[in-house]
């Protein structure tokens, strides 16, 4: 499917070909891990397979020699067979889907497995073919009119059943595939107008279905990690998912804390009105971060652009969050991404993955270094040092009162004003970048 591009090699950082990697050298090991094992890549399959430059304000602009635009089950097999051979090409070991970017949508349930089934037969052959692996499947419970009124918060209880039975088919073709996860997220999963919506029973009625994927992952004997994807708006105004700290106080209110981590999207923190690292830090904190989807947003468009991530600066921090949490466990850096609808070349897909790859991989390299020389660790231990004994201590401990307290600040008096150094920091880590 691509005649004219050989694999990709590591090639140093003194490399000017924009077909080699700079910084990415799968095999090199940093603190212990290779490259390859803390970042874990994957290609998506609906933007770099399926997409084709459409926005919200344009028809798609482009054309691939391996997709016909037809839903036929030859054109589905081969967008999977450049999918695969882009995945070695790059020595990128893992990929992911929708159900229905891999296979076309059946005139009913039945039809759209048996489709699947065949597909999935055929994802199975590529894998043993070339080694690679499915890093998570998921199930697109937005796109299809039935879902418009959303999938599990759907207020009409047949479609409710048709978006168990489809998260019951992803599933088992996750389960069939190795897939080390199944993401959930939400699409539809909130709502337009609180006039027409019963909030709390979408909500409890979302819980519910979690509640239904969770037994049934257990029934077929899957390992696989549940994870939910958070995102604050858009298809819908108000998403049940609006950010990290919302799953986490979601599945924590349904006692579902212990079957689900989070797939952080940063474009959809950063649309959430929180920085690109914001959700990974506090997944990373609460011991819930299962895995990334790398891209990112323009600021000056007001949709989720899924760009590949170009900032250093910020896939150091994701870098360096990811490292101290000690990797991944089954998540990865899935390139979530699509290239510009004004790069229409097939040669574009595989600058964009290079690119992507590579600053991830900068950005490892620098982490590892803010890592090994602790400076900067050590400057944040020192600004909470206080904590570390006395009353501090005891309020870490939760043997703190508000009497003990008050009277702890009588005897100290006014407390002493302690500069956060804010522009310190940030020019000792601008030295790393």
């Amino acid at each position: 499917m691509f005649p004219n591009v050989n694999k990709i090699k590591y090639a140093g950082p003194d490399s000017v070909d924009p077909m080699s990697y700079r910084y990415y050298n799968s095999s090199e090991v940093i603190m212990g891990k290779t490259m390859q094992e803390w970042c874990r890549f994957s290609i998506c399959n609906w933007h770099t397979f399926r997409g084709k430059g459409a926005d919200p304000f344009g028809f798609p602009t482009m054309t691939r020699v391996f997709d016909d635009e037809s839903n036929s089950m030859e054109n589905c097999k081969r967008r999977i067979d450049a999918m695969f051979e882009m995945l070695v090409k790059l020595d990128v070991p893992y990929y992911t889907f929708h159900d229905r970017d891999v296979s076309p949508e059946g005139k009913n349930l039945e039809e759209s497995n048996k489709m699947l089934d065949e597909i999935v037969d055929y994802l199975e052959m590529k894998q043993k073919e070339t080694g690679k692996k499915l890093l998570w499947a998921t199930q697109n419970l937005f796109s299809h009119a039935r879902y418009m009124n959303g999938g599990a918060t759907n207020p009409d209880a047949n479609v409710f059943a048709y978006a168990c039975a489809q998260a019951k088919k992803v599933l088992e073709i996750n389960h069939k595939l190795g897939g080390e996860n199944v993401v959930f997220w939400g699409g539809r999963e909130g709502y337009q107008s609180v006039l027409n919506t019963d909030v709390k029973r979408e909500m409890d009625h979302m819980a519910a279905f979690f509640k239904m994927v969770v037994d049934y992952k257990a029934k077929i004997g899957s390992n696989a990690q549940l994870l939910i994807e958070p995102k604050p708006r858009e298809p819908t105004k108000h998403q049940y998912d609006y950010d990290a700290q919302t799953v986490i106080g979601f599945l924590y209110t349904y006692g579902l804390q212990d079957h689900f981590k989070l797939n952080i999207e940063p474009n959809h923190t950063t649309l959430a009105g929180h920085d690109y690292e914001h959700d990974i830090l506090v997944s990373s904190k609460f011991g819930m971060l299962g895995s990334v989807d790398c891209n990112s947003g323009d600021p000056l468009l007001g949709w989720d652009t899924d760009m590949f991530c170009t900032d250093i600066k910020k896939t150091t921090l994701v870098m360096k969050i990811i490292m101290e949490s000690g990797g991944f466990a089954t998540g990865g850096l899935n390139f979530d991404c699509k290239v510009r609808r004004e790069s229409t070349e097939d040669r574009d897909l595989f600058i964009g993955h290079i690119g992507g790859i590579d600053n991830f991989a900068r950005g490892l390299r620098n982490a590892a270094k803010i890592i090994n020389d602790g400076v900067m660790d050590g400057m944040v231990k020192e600004r909470y040092s206080t904590f570390d004994e006395g009353f501090g201590k005891t309020v870490e401990d939760g043997k703190a009162t508000l009497e003990s307290a008050a009277e702890y600040a009588a005897s100290v008096g006014e407390p002493k004003q302690t500069s956060g150094r804010q522009e310190e920091y940030e020019m000792i880590f601008n030295r790393y970048v």
